[in-house]
């Protein structure tokens, strides 16, 4: 007698379209569809968690560009003054402290000024 798999099968069609759910169409009701839009799926989810840190970054530097902008300095002498006075804060940690806490931020930039000169 032979063995057919049904359970198997079915269990892993589940899988896949309770992984569809919010496709629109045969995307979420037929079993092809659904794989081939799930893998698909997967694919630009693994690839897009490394594309957000970059996109991230790059606008931790643009925040800290228009920041150093207000108070006559580039992002790259911004960031030229940090290095230069050892200051250990990240892109991100500095974006937050310009956009939220602008007058700090504008003081620590007045500080690292003073030490350089």
């Amino acid at each position: 007698m032979r063995v057919k798999g049904g359970l198997q099968a079915k269990k892993r069609h589940n899988k896949y379209l309770k992984m569809a759910k919010g496709f629109r169409a045969g995307r979420r009701t037929l079993y092809r569809s659904a794989r081939e839009g799930v893998e698909r799926a997967l694919c630009f989810a693994y690839r897009d968690r490394k594309v957000r840190k970059r996109e991230m970054r790059s606008l931790w530097i643009v925040r800290l560009g228009a920041a150093a902008k207000n108070l006559g300095l580039s992002y790259s002498k911004l960031i030229h003054l940090l290095h230069q006075s050892k200051v250990e804060l990240d892109r991100k940690s500095l974006s937050e402290l310009a956009t939220r806490e602008p007058e700090h931020f504008a003081s620590l930039v007045r500080s690292l000024q003073g030490q350089a000169a």
